[in-house]
Formats: structure tokens, sequence, C-alpha cells
């Protein structure tokens, strides 16, 4: 039997979004690396722009944590897995401390993390010990490990930040409110590590700052307990996948690829903007991104466009997600006006909007099973084709987001987290049913109840024929 695994690790949190957790976070993780400690990263809730950061910062793997999503099996997998490597975890947690069901204080309580609270100490002196005090205190039993001030002017105001702490709340220290140290962001967050040529640069610099501002020591060790582990089932046994990877469609979740390599698949990445063909495969993975910086170069590369359309005329297995359900319509118009024709697979057109459309959670029932994910988009489309499936927010947030599909292509808005249900994922990219029932149905490794995949193929089967 598994043994509970014990290593420092704390969770990083704010009154509020827009509060600087990202910065703090790769800075906490680039000055232990330096230090030469081994650092796991986590996200607290959906997102796929913060890991790529925190990536680069920790020089590791970064995976999502979160209740409902993720669930608490596979969470607690996840962590336990993370303090059997690592000399310390950091957990980013998501929007504000208490905000959303759950929060990410229900995951610090839960898995016993001690909370680090950020706060914004741009023009603020001691107000500042207010609302570290309120954090602390708020939910008595939400283990507390202190807080860090972040945007501060000068050494005297860190001082003033400092000295307003009362009750014996422990000082993380201060990051400046220099350009030279903020991450960049546009209109989905934060800009994608791999267009930050001086990331590193950036990284180093908000590393040795923190540093310059406080003691430099772990926090207390947490023990984590040890999870029930069940292995994937080979239901993707020799399949080969072609996944969309570049500056347009990036959003792909860490874990989401690793199930299907555990399953036995094969991913072969490409560029729609700089192949001319797709790589020799079954199936075919469209993840969400940019695609509307990037229209027109996309809509330029005419023999991918044509090979993306011969995959689907074939009948193989096409899954897009938000940035990939655009790129297969008919067409994507900036914020500009600027209209570009795309792969034309989907009757419709998408124009980008200057506020944000949708953002929630979703669950949708697909002929295959209930996988679960979360949606979140500045676009609007517009489309003749009636949806297979709508996705339920948990928590009463906006969009009921539409599942499309023709033969064996689903595209939807919503970005889905594929170990919510491996045998649905199995079935959506098996390159036949004969595949897709070859292995038996695996239980999920998050605890979710899995839909048999015998019942879903035939599910499928009867959609399918239907006009």
């Amino acid at each position: 039997m598994n043994q509970p695994r014990h290593c420092p690790a704390v969770l990083i949190a704010a009154p509020a979004s827009g509060q600087g957790k990202t910065t703090v976070t790769a800075a906490l993780a680039r000055l232990h690396r330096n230090l030469g400690r081994k650092v796991r990263v986590f996200k607290c809730g959906p997102d796929f722009l913060d890991p790529m950061i925190h990536e680069r910062a920790s020089g590791a793997p970064v995976y999502q944590l979160d209740m409902w999503m993720v669930g608490e099996q596979e969470s607690r997998r996840l962590l336990w897995e993370a303090a059997g490597e690592a000399d310390l975890i950091l957990i980013e947690g998501v929007m504000g401390l208490f905000d959303g069901t759950p929060s990410s204080a229900d995951l610090a309580r839960h898995f016993g993390v001690p909370v680090l609270g950020v706060i914004d100490g741009t023009a603020m002196a001691q107000t500042f010990g207010a609302l570290a005090l309120g954090l602390a205190r708020y939910q008595p039993d939400l283990p507390f490990a202190g807080v860090l001030a972040n945007r501060v002017g000068t050494l005297r105001h860190a001082q003033l930040l400092e000295g307003s702490l009362t009750e014996g709340l422990r000082w993380y220290g201060a990051l400046s409110r220099e350009t030279a140290i903020e991450l960049p962001s546009r209109h989905l967050g934060l800009v994608q590590a791999s267009e930050l040529n001086d990331l590193d640069v950036r990284l180093d610099a908000a590393a040795e700052a923190l540093g310059s501002s406080c003691e430099v020591a772990l926090p207390p060790p947490v023990t984590f307990a040890a999870p029930q582990v069940i292995e994937a089932e080979p239901l993707l046994a020799g399949v080969r996948i072609a996944v969309a990877r570049d500056e347009a469609f990036a959003f792909t979740y860490g874990a989401s690829l690793d199930l299907l390599r555990a399953m036995g698949a094969e991913l072969r990445f490409f560029s729609p903007i700089h192949d001319r063909q797709l790589p020799e495969a079954d199936s075919l993975y469209l993840p969400g991104g940019y695609p509307e910086l990037h229209h027109r170069a996309l809509s330029e590369n005419t023999s991918m466009l044509d090979a993306i359309r011969a995959h689907h005329a074939a009948g193989k297995p096409l899954l897009a997600e938000c940035g990939g359900m655009l790129y297969l319509l008919d067409s994507l118009t900036d914020v500009d006006g600027t209209r570009a024709e795309l792969v034309g697979l989907l009757q419709g057109d998408a124009v980008m909007q200057k506020k944000l459309a949708a953002l929630a959670l979703q669950s949708v029932e697909l002929p295959e099973g209930v996988l679960r994910g979360h949606t979140y988009h500045h676009s609007l489309t517009s489309t003749e084709w009636q949806p297979i499936a709508r996705g339920l927010s948990p928590n009463g947030g906006r969009g009921a987001e539409a599942v499309y599909r023709q033969g064996r292509m689903t595209a939807s808005y919503v970005h889905f987290y594929f170990p919510s249900n491996p045998t649905a994922v199995a079935a959506l990219f098996a390159p036949s049913h004969q595949a897709a029932i070859a292995g038996k149905p695996a239980p999920s490794s998050t605890g979710f109840t899995d839909h048999n995949v015998e019942a879903a193929v035939r599910r499928f089967d009867l959609l399918a024929k239907k006009p």
C-alpha cells in the first residue's frame, strides 16, 4: 500500500483577480529553483496561459487542481506524486481566495495546504494589515501561512506594509511595481510564454527582487495522503493522433495529453500555420488558442485547409475545441474587422468581440458519455447547425455551450478535461468502433462514473445516421 508523503507547500491566493498571483507564483518558483530546489507548480482551476509561465519558471510540468473539473481523487494523486519528487509545491489559486464554488480556499482546506496571501500594495499602507488579517481569519479552519506584498513602491513602502501585520502573521516579502517584473497580458489572459523573448530575464529579476526582501525559507511540510491509483486501459493502443500545436493552437491540458498516451495513443504534433500537410494520423485534435491573431496566415495555408477537409471526408475522428472550432468555420473576423476564410467544415462565421462573451465551467453529456471542462472566449459564432448537446455550468456561470457534430467531427467552444471521462475520450478519438471497444471500459481516475464504451458507440451510431 502506498504511504503518505510530506513536502513543503503553499497555495498562493489573493483578495481578487488582478493582484499579481501569477507573477508572484512564478517569482517564488524561479527563486527556489535558482537555489537548487526542485519545485512543482500547480494551477487551481481551468487555465492554459499561467501554466506556460510556471513551466518556464520551475522547469517542470504544470497541472491543474480543481475539486470539480479535475476531481478530488485525481487532484490527490497529482499532489501525492509531486510530493515524492519535489522540495517545494506551489499552487496558484484562482480569482479571489473565497470566490466560487468550489473556491481556492476549499481546495487548500481539503488538502491541508496553507494559504500565502498576495495583496496589491499600490496606494496602501496600514490597511494592508487589515486585509491580511481578514484573509487569514475569515474562515477560522483555513490553514494560513502568511502574506506577500505585490507592486510596492519603495523600501520604506514595503516596511510600512510589513509593520502593519498583526497576530503573528508571517511576512513572505515584497515585489516592486517595476514593469521589468510584471508579465504582459492580452484579452484571454497573459501573453503566451513562447511569445516573450525576455521571459527568463523577467523571471530572474522577479526572483532576485523577492529574495532580497525577505528571509528565503521553505514553508512547513504538508502531509499528502496516498491516492487510489487506477491504471488507464489501452483503449487507444496504436492510434495515431495529430495534435495542432503552434502560435495559434496551444491550449492543451498536460493531463489530457498524458491520458491519451497512457491509453496507448501516439501523439504527432503539427502546425496549421507552418506545415503544409497533416502528419500520418488516424485522428485529429484541434485545441484552442489564438486563431484570431493568425487567421490570415491560417487562411493562406490552403494545402493545410485541404488536408483537414480530406481528413474529415475520409470519415476520420476530429475533435475541435474553442479556437479549433473557429478554425473549422467558414470565416473568422477579428476585432478590427479583418475577415479570413478558413476550413469551412462547420457552416457559419465567428466575429471577435472586445468584451468577454462567455466564462463558465461546463459539463456536457455527449453520446459517448459525460465530459467536464470549461469555456472562455471573446468571439460570437453564428451557424444554422443544430447542436447535439449543450453544456451545463455547476455554479450558474454564463454559457450553455453548444456541441456540433457531423460524422466523426465534434466541435464546441468547450475545452474538455479528458481525464474526467477517459472512456468517452477514447470513443471520440478511436478510428473505428471496433478500436473503441477493444479494451474494457476504464474507471475514471477522477472518481467520476464512466459510461460504457459499447453503449457510447451505439449512441454514436444512431446519431451519425441522422441527417
